[in-house]
């Protein structure tokens, strides 16, 4: 502890919730102790009037400080934890293990002024936070707070031994739009809304891919008038995602000759951001000192709070898989984490079994290979010397680039407290609708510049994915990732050419089909006649197998007879999503099904002559992706540096 100047640049503010946040929001940024007799409050987002003898603790997904991922990432031995309080309260210091257990560092009593405590990072090897507890011994207020650092940053050392830097903290903010107007509004006036935020800013670049346009809509003229002339704007066809992020790389880098004026603040880092997000602003700042502060140039990932259930973390981080490709959660992580069910210091009961709820596993740092393109902050160095997105239109662009980071030695991190909200995927279907061709061609062409080793574990997956979805009477589900794969057979040399055409093309193969089909609800077809002995709810428990061993027979029998096309006009069933399982589709002959976000229903009906087609489809072309896999994996790998050049994006721009 010290009053000295220790604290050097800041690296994380302490956050209060905004005025009028559900008490489960709030538990993201403080915990108030049971026992306090009055609440605490706050006026602003940095201070807050502590009632004499309240507690409150900042270990929370916000305020608390990650030091394991500082520990392993950044120039820093040390981080300064600064406090300006008026008033008496007693500040004191703990850190965490990385099974969450806690360890005091010390306290102390401070009245109307200012005090520091210095903390080592050296017992973070494999994860811990830090944070604080105040306890007021008078009515007080805690004026200011946040987290520092002791020195300004060094330079970094590139892969190849180089140094680079230091940079300053500037940035320029990408936000790709696509028939969102309100929210890339929303987005623009978060950023404007904090001066902080908004000094740090050097260009905001958004490419309007879409037919409704964020300059129609009322509060986007007071925006840009705000940012001035930092603001860009680029309209084009509907490139998809990678279309939109790598406009926004292009113009941040210049264009092909580096002297676009977009690009003339040559901002020292890119952050990417969805639209139709929730953004906490500090976000930024803190992505900018983490990139700014680490040993080597590195992408900061933002993790991904759920926007309509806004206290649960959607994930920690994220990995490709390498037996069968397939992004998944990275080791240790739980999906769906619940902070106002079990917050940071919620160890769980002695005795619980592995899987139980509670938060020991966030104490972890995790170490992921990628990070979604919602939020990620992308160093010019690396983006200079890595190149552009793939032209993969959606999904695995992301990826993509950060494996491709990764092999040039330049890491990926998702860091914790540098977040945003986005609509969980659990409430879409593109595991199925029209992104389900996206889905698996890109997984295909990226396994083929990346993956290393056998092809099988692949093949494996996408035999059991196409088994499952004729067993649910996704017709138009294979028929989509059929094309996928011929799109893949075809090679590398036709991606930009399919870019802006495979989106319609796919969109009429599915009218073709009636469970792609969304009517508004199930009372737009005849009350559904009954489907006896059709099991509708999973199970567990130790004769599970077994059950579901005979559902399997019984629907497999089912799916090999005739159908009865009566039921292609009466439903036999209206199925909630959580019911539409194989166990429950096999059985019958046409059901409703209620699409994830509620708002309609499709008309599954079973077709055996077009399952046994599509079926015999897939097979052929998944016999073909394995035997060519290798010759592909050359030509993908051979094209590789043309489909990520500014040249070939630029010549995409020059014709929107």
């Amino acid at each position: 502890m010290s009053a000295t100047n220790l604290a050097v640049e800041q690296l994380q503010r302490v956050l209060l919730p905004r005025r009028g946040e559900p008490a489960d929001v709030r538990s993201l940024y403080l915990l108030e102790a049971e026992i306090n007799k009055e609440r605490l409050e706050w006026n602003d987002r940095f201070s807050v009037s502590i009632p004499a003898g309240a507690e409150v603790s900042f270990q929370t997904y916000f305020n608390a400080f990650p030091a394991s991922y500082w520990r392993r990432w950044s120039q820093l031995d040390s981080v300064v934890l600064k406090l300006n309080v008026s008033g008496e309260v007693r500040v004191d210091l703990y850190r965490s293990k990385i099974d969450g257990a806690r360890i005091g560092i010390e306290g102390a009593v401070v009245k109307d002024g200012t005090i520091e405590f210095e903390v080592s990072l050296a017992p973070f090897e494999d994860g811990g936070w830090i944070w604080f507890d105040v306890t007021a011994e008078s009515d007080a207020k805690l004026e200011e707070a946040g987290w520092w650092a002791p020195v300004a940053p060094q330079a970094q050392v590139m892969p190849d031994g180089t140094e680079v830097g230091p940079f300053e903290a500037r940035a320029t903010v990408g936000i790709p739009t696509f028939n969102r107007p309100a929210d890339a509004v929303a987005a623009l006036e978060a950023l404007a809304s904090d001066s902080a935020v908004d000094a740090v800013i050097d260009t905001i670049i958004m490419p309007d891919q879409g037919n409704k346009h964020p300059a129609d809509e009322p509060g986007y003229k007071a925006a840009v008038e705000h940012f001035g002339d930092r603001f860009f704007e680029f309209r084009q066809g509907n490139l998809g995602g990678s279309g939109g992020y790598s406009r926004i790389m292009f113009e941040a880098l210049g264009g092909v000759d580096g002297e676009g004026e977009a690009g003339a603040a040559k901002s020292p880092y890119i952050l990417y951001m969805d639209d139709d997000i929730a953004i906490e602003p500090d976000s930024v700042l803190r992505a900018l000192q983490v990139a700014r502060y680490a040993k080597s140039p590195i992408l900061v990932g933002g993790q991904m709070l759920n926007l309509q259930e806004r206290s649960h973390l959607h994930s920690m981080g994220e990995v490709v898989g390498r037996h069968d490709f397939m992004w998944t959660s990275a080791p240790h992580v739980h999906y769906d984490h619940d902070f106002s069910k079990h917050p940071l210091h919620d160890r769980g009961k002695f005795g619980d079994k592995p899987d139980a709820p509670n938060s020991r596993d966030l104490h972890r740092r995790i170490d992921v290979d990628f990070n979604g393109w919602w939020m990620c902050m992308i160093p010019r160095v690396v983006a200079e010397q890595i190149g552009q997105p793939l032209p993969l239109f959606i999904k695995w662009d992301d990826a993509e680039y950060g494996l491709r980071a990764g092999q040039a030695g330049f890491p990926t991190a998702t860091w914790p407290g540098i977040a945003i909200w986005h609509m969980a995927w659990s409430d879409k279907d593109d595991a199925i609708d029209w992104q389900a061709y996206f889905h698996l061609r890109n997984r295909l062409v990226v396994a083929a510049i990346h993956h290393e080793g056998s092809v099988n574990g692949i093949v494996r997956s996408m035999q059991k994915a196409t088994f499952k979805h004729l067993l649910c009477l996704e017709y138009s589900t294979v028929a989509i990732q059929n094309e996928a794969m011929k799109d893949f057979l075809a090679g590398p040399d036709h991606l930009f050419d399919i870019l802006e055409s495979s989106l319609p093309r796919v969109a009429a193969i599915r009218k073709t089909y009636p469970d792609a089909v969304v009517l508004p609800s199930a009372t737009e077809v005849p009350k559904a006649v009954g489907a006896p002995g059709v099991p509708t709810k999973d199970i567990g428990g130790r004769l599970a197998p077994i059950k579901k061993a005979v559902w399997l027979a019984k629907g497999l029998k089912h799916s090999l007879s005739k159908e009865n096309s009566e039921f292609h006009e009466v439903p036999q069933a209206n199925f909630a999503p959580i019911e539409a399982r194989w166990f429950s589709l096999s059985r019958v002959d046409g059901a409703t099904v209620t699409t994830a976000d509620g708002r309609g229903v499709v008309y599954r009906k079973r077709d055996r002559d077009k399952a046994k087609e599509l079926a015999k489809e897939a097979i052929a072309l998944q016999k073909q992706v394995a035997e060519r896999f290798d010759d592909l994996r050359r030509a993908y790998r051979n094209a590789h540096s043309e489909l990520v050049s500014r040249e070939a994006w630029g010549k995409v721009f020059d014709e929107q």
